[in-house]
């Protein structure tokens, strides 16, 4: 359970409080409009934030095990070095958003807007990538072992020295892709 209530989350973000480090898991946030709320370091394991609007959020060093941000609006939000491993990012907007360092272990990623955005040194093992959009998107040394990327568009990604040992490639857009020292 969270330790604070929704309620006083939303009177807080409002009034321009700090928000980092609070224990907020298992909170439900579906639905708000909390563009730039300060999250980084706060404990959002299993918390619910389906539909809210995360734009130019921050959520560095924070868990986010198990959490359901499905259809999200994460424009510009940074999740560097965020643990996210299991979370539900299907059909989220993940335009220009920084994954560096992050654990996204197992996360569905289905149907995600990931153009320009940031996994760089990324472990997203056995990530879920089906129907991705991530042109232009940089995966620099990230670990994809076990991915499913099928139908994905990786078009003018960036995959040097990216680990893609067992992933799934089938009907893949990998047109223009940098590939140096990829690892198969």
């Amino acid at each position: 359970m969270s330790q604070i209530s929704r309620e006083e989350l939303l009177a807080r973000y409002r009034r321009g409080e700090s928000l980092r480090g609070l224990d907020l898991s298992e909170i439900d946030l579906s639905y708000e409009n909390l563009k730039g709320i300060d999250l980084s370091n706060a404990n959002l394991t299993d918390a619910h934030l389906q539909n809210a609007n995360l734009e130019q959020a921050n959520f560095s060093h924070s868990q986010l095990r198990n959490a359901f941000l499905f259809g999200a609006n994460l424009l510009q939000a940074c999740f560097d070095d965020a643990d996210l491993s299991e979370a539900n990012l299907q059909d989220t907007n993940l335009e220009q958003t920084s994954f560096r360092h992050a654990n996204l272990f197992h996360a569905k990623l289905f149907g995600i807007q990931a153009e320009h955005a940031n996994f760089e040194q990324a472990n997203i093992v056995s990530g879920r990538f089906k129907r991705a959009n991530l042109r232009h998107a940089n995966f620099t040394a990230a670990n994809l072992s076990g991915a499913h990327l099928e139908r994905a568009d990786l078009r003018h990604a960036r995959l040097d020295r990216a680990n893609l040992t067992g992933a799934f490639l089938t009907n893949t857009l990998l047109d223009d892709a940098s590939m140096s020292n990829v690892q198969t």
